[in-house]
């Protein structure tokens, strides 16, 4: 097991690819894929094709060593791919996670200390403020402070308004909104100079969705707190960014309810480049948004990372 000094972690190389990163990009999964459906809240250990997070092309410059990053959703999808790769960058993580998602956070914490790092599990129900609230602060004590949070946990499914309930709507704000002001609160007393917060957006928050009403409305607040709290917290010098990313190829839509197995097997073909992204392919902009060397100077923005696809601002 690694040791709990930060001092004395030595960061392991993965393997490197033999293929260069365009020779691996062009064969990353398309569709279609199998037809499918996934059980809430959907396990990454079922979906077919596992989707990408490992990024053998990845090269790390040990851009956050000795970070210490709390990551929502980190079990699965975006959020594991981002601990592996913070964790390359030289962090400590820890991941929270639905009871329920034990397997893939458990593959998650292996990928971690694989490279000699450090990853805590925390499972907890995010909807519950009182339970963000101690979540960040376990994480804090567990991994001795706290330098970068990342905001990743979602709740979505797709539904028309005549089918969207109250407790529906409630869920996705709690889990999607709510859940990043608890823990931003929470957080913040205990970042130093340097920190970073970020958080995941997604498309739909620019341009809506006809499909996601709330999830839709999730991101555009996402978005519009993501600008308010840079302004706010510029002075304490932590930064606050969002990744708004395309399709990607996650358990969150073959579990989204309003998704049919066949549209799954389509899930991404609408993009420029005829597929979703892997969470490998996301994750190396949230190591751009968390490390000082790259972005000292970009706070407030909404990063796009959508295949090729174009926003207007």
């Amino acid at each position: 097991m690694p040791t709990n000094s930060r001092s004395t972690h030595v960061q392991q190389q993965q393997p490197r690819s033999h293929e260069s990163p365009h020779q691996h990009a062009n064969r990353q999964p398309r569709p279609p894929f199998p037809e499918q459906k996934l059980d809430k809240p959907g396990l990454e250990c079922e979906l077919r094709p596992r989707p990408r997070y490992r990024a053998p092309t990845y090269q790390p410059a040990g851009k956050l060593m000795n970070k210490r990053a709390l990551i929502t959703g980190g079990d699965s999808g975006i959020g594991r791919a981002v601990a592996l790769i913070f964790a390359r960058e030289g962090a400590d993580v820890a991941i929270n996670y639905l009871e329920a998602e034990q397997r893939d956070a458990e593959e998650t914490q292996h990928a971690v200390e694989a490279e000699g790092r450090r990853c805590i599990l925390l499972p907890g129900d995010l909807t519950d403020a009182t339970f963000c609230t101690e979540l960040v602060e376990r994480a804090r004590k567990d991994l001795g402070g706290l330098d970068i949070l990342v905001s990743n946990a979602a709740h979505q499914n797709r539904k028309q308004l005549e089918d969207l309930t109250p407790e529906e709507f409630d869920r996705t704000f709690k889990t999607n909104v709510y859940a990043y002001y608890h823990l931003t609160k929470a957080a913040v007393p205990h970042m130093k100079p340097g920190s970073a917060i970020l958080v995941t957006s997604s498309s739909t928050g620019f341009r809506g969705s006809d499909e996601l009403p709330d999830y839709s409305a999730t991101k555009g607040a996402i978005n519009q707190f993501t600008k308010v709290l840079a302004k706010q917290l510029v002075k304490k010098g932590i930064r606050v960014n969002a990744v708004a990313p395309g399709p990607v190829w996650t358990p969150l839509n073959p579990a989204d309810e309003g998704l049919s197995a066949d549209e799954v097997s389509r899930f991404g073909e609408q993009t420029p480049l005829e597929r979703p992204a892997q969470p490998e392919e996301i994750a190396p902009a949230y190591v751009f948004l968390a490390s000082e060397a790259d972005s000292s100077f970009i706070t407030g923005i909404i990063l796009p990372v959508l295949g090729g696809e174009t926003i207007g601002a």
